[in-house]
């Protein structure tokens, strides 16, 4: 899907250079498809979230009754903060810097993020800081979402 986005982005350049501005207009138009078609935090969650706390999110995940404590219901974390979101609670908890996740039944998402980024790019130089960053504030970003009104 990407892939297809970078040509279109490739193409588009390609008709701003010959001056076809009202074709241009359609690049906006290829980036908002993308994103509306890659949910990075979704993802995020779908693969390591969901398993205990629930696709929903209210904690009812599969390995929810193989764990010590039950998975807190995670659509309720601005209610119980007052009704604001607690965002840097949240992505702290899940990077693993601070106190959370219990007894660590809850994976330190932030370590296991730079070791899958060293993996990946293993010969290419890359911020693993910006790496780990991103795939957590996508994540918090998706949790903020799932709040209940």
């Amino acid at each position: 899907m990407l892939g297809h986005a970078r040509r279109e982005l490739r193409h588009h350049r390609g008709i701003a250079q010959r001056g076809h501005v009202s074709q241009l207009a359609a690049l906006g138009d290829v980036a908002q498809q993308a994103a509306q078609r890659i949910d990075v935090g979704k993802r995020e969650y779908d693969n390591n979230c969901a398993a205990c706390h629930g696709r929903d999110g209210k904690g009812g995940g599969a390995y929810a009754d193989l764990l010590k404590r039950s998975p807190p219901d995670l659509t309720l974390l601005a209610k119980g903060n007052g009704g604001v979101f607690p965002m840097a609670r949240a992505y702290e908890v899940i990077e693993g810097a601070g106190p959370g996740h219990g007894g660590r039944d809850m994976p330190i998402w932030g370590q296991d993020y730079s070791v899958k980024a060293a993996e990946y790019y293993i010969d290419v130089p890359y911020d693993s800081a910006a790496y780990v960053r991103a795939r957590l504030l996508a994540l918090v970003e998706y949790l903020n979402r799932l709040q209940v009104k």
